[in-house]
């Protein structure tokens, strides 16, 4: 066996069993929650058509990707911008020295995923990427997958496939990003009160932070990372179901690192799932957070937590002064509704349009009118509509005047949950100050409101639930 031959397969050899130690060292990954693994290197030549698996497995699990050279160079570029931006976006360097490796720059390649391997050793798909270049140097092997260096084979199959997924995520967020002029539905107004707001894709596996502009333009994107959600896909229902749940939240607490057990990294902030609506549909379990990672790993698969959202610690770190207990929103949803800034518009100014006429109508002491504004499904506390309607007809007969004001006003379009009497599982969540005056009682309370559309005028909304 020539010299350069054998010194080539020897590298290889222990590059690849360096990644077996440490993918055997990973979690366990439910075979329901994972892609099937392909029989073929996570990288490929730069011939081959794929940046991350063979076409018919990369069907299976994410639309079909655009990898000319052009669209390549594209990603670079970005990637290139991002480090400027930030030295320890380990996400980038990833990337780049992926595309480096799909241009044909393998020596590159190399550098840069050997850089970034020192730099984050415990950053697994790096390791795992760096092995593939060394593999594919020699031919020495198609598949680390295949080679059986260890005894369990289904397993180091599940978390190889678990790694892929993971690089199929964050390639399909990085190659389409968000369109220049696309908004989130889900934030139609931030309050002044907020500074920033998190919204998460469970579909794409990716946390975005928006930061608010003014009371009339949405908000701004300015950071978005890679995110591991529950082990199982779908709407979170029941204690122990291993989902995500989907709806509108808020981060009540933060927990530092020294009062956690070490699978939550670096610091965790509690949410308050479940909300009234999710306690109202039945919902149960509690302790969804948004945490960091076991510091054994840099981060998780993307279908790994037992329902939390779970960012790498370093990512973490980055949004945590962002992050303001008791005012911050996170919105989970399966899918981000991206809009245009008209469109955004459009709902926005519908539902504030229903919310000032149903102030108006409070204020103006006619109570039919007023309680037009509450659907038939609608509950509060032990009320339902009927009891609703009684009390406030009561209480009315002892008033001469009100004054309602509203302040602090945010807006959070609703993952769809469930039909209403209308047929529209369209909601908003309203949440803002109310100050209340009469002539014999004044106050001053947080309130929460959930509006649904009318299935039959898109520009009325009722009212679903009225809280604290």
């Amino acid at each position: 066996m020539p010299l350069f031959y054998r010194k080539s397969f020897i590298l290889s050899g222990v590059a690849i069993l360096m990644v077996v130690a440490v993918v055997t060292q990973s979690q366990t990954i439910s075979s329901l929650a994972q892609p099937p693994v392909a029989h073929t290197s996570l990288l490929q030549s730069s011939t081959g058509p794929s940046l991350a698996i063979n076409k018919h497995a990369l069907e299976r699990t994410v639309p079909e990707i655009d990898l000319t050279n052009a669209a390549l160079r594209k990603l670079r570029l970005r990637m290139e911008k991002r480090i400027l931006l930030d030295k320890n976006d380990y996400e980038a360097y990833l990337l780049k020295g992926m595309v480096s490796y799909q241009l044909g720059e393998t020596q590159q390649a190399f550098r840069e995923i050997t850089q970034l391997s020192e730099r984050a050793p415990k950053f697994h798909l790096a390791h795992l990427l760096r092995a593939d270049i060394l593999a594919g140097r020699t031919n020495a092997v198609s598949d680390i997958s295949l080679l059986g260096f260890n005894a369990n084979q289904e397993i180091l199959n599940k978390q190889l496939a678990a790694l892929r997924h993971e690089a199929r995520m964050r390639i399909q967020a990085n190659l389409n990003p968000v369109a220049q002029g696309k908004v989130p539905l889900q934030l139609l107004n931030l309050s002044p009160s907020i500074q920033t707001a998190l919204l998460v894709d469970k579909t794409n596996h990716r946390l975005y932070v928006f930061k608010r502009e003014n009371s009339n333009s949405p908000a701004r994107l300015i950071k978005d990372f890679y995110i591991s959600t529950g082990r199982k896909t779908g709407n979170k229902i029941i204690e122990g179901d291993l989902k995500t749940p989907e709806g509108a939240y808020f981060i009540t607490s933060w927990i530092p690192d020294g009062e956690l057990p070490e699978k939550y990294g670096v610091g965790a902030f509690p949410t308050n799932y479940p909300n009234a609506l999710d306690r109202k549909l039945g919902k149960t379990g509690d302790g969804i957070w948004l945490h960091g990672t076991d510091r054994i790993y840099y981060s998780r698969p993307p279908l790994d937590s037992e329902g939390c959202v779970v960012l790498s610690n370093p990512d973490l770190k980055k949004i945590q002064h962002l992050i303001k207990p008791g005012v911050t929103p996170i919105v989970i949803a399966d899918k981000i509704h991206w809009v245009s800034v008209s469109e955004w518009h459009k709902t926005r100014a519908a539902v504030l349009k229903s919310i000032e006429r149903w102030r108006q109508d409070w204020e103006s002491l006619d109570v039919q009118k007023y309680l037009s504004h509450y659907g038939k499904d609608f509950w509060s506390g032990r009320h339902d509509q009927s009891s609703w309607k009684q009390y406030k007809a009561r209480i009315s007969k002892q008033k001469t005047f009100q004054k309602v004001t509203i302040s602090d006003l945010s807006l959070y379009y609703y993952p769809e949950q469930s039909e209403n009497e209308s047929g529209s599982g369209n909601m908003v969540l309203a949440r803002f100050t109310q100050k209340y005056q009469s002539n014999n009682y004044n106050g001053e309370i947080s309130k929460r409101i959930y509006l649904f559309e009318d299935a039959n005028n898109s520009k009325n909304w009722k009212i679903l639930y009225e809280g604290r």
